[in-house]
């Protein structure tokens, strides 16, 4: 198993569910970056899965969309494909 792969399809999911959640909210990085008090190019790194975010970055992009923080993992993972044998 490839953990970084794993990883890496992991985040690049998350960002295109905050990517989709921002446009179905009409918002452009800007007004998204200002609603949380992130930098909109921080936000846009996010989008394509340039960053692993800490949890607290999380919550602060669910108050910017206002969504519950769990709509932001609210995608499509294979984990299967990556678990590990015990």
């Amino acid at each position: 198993m490839n953990i970084e792969l794993s990883n890496e399809e992991f985040l690049i999911r998350f960002g295109e569910r905050l990517k989709n959640l921002r446009i179905f909210k009409k918002l452009s990085y800007r007004q998204m970056a200002q609603r949380c008090d992130l930098d909109y190019s921080y936000i846009s790194k996010i989008e394509k899965g340039q960053h692993n975010i800490q949890l607290t970055t999380g919550l602060e992009l669910a108050k910017g969309l206002g969504v519950h923080p769990k709509e932001l993992f609210d995608f499509e993972f294979p984990i299967d494909k990556y678990k590990t044998e015990m």
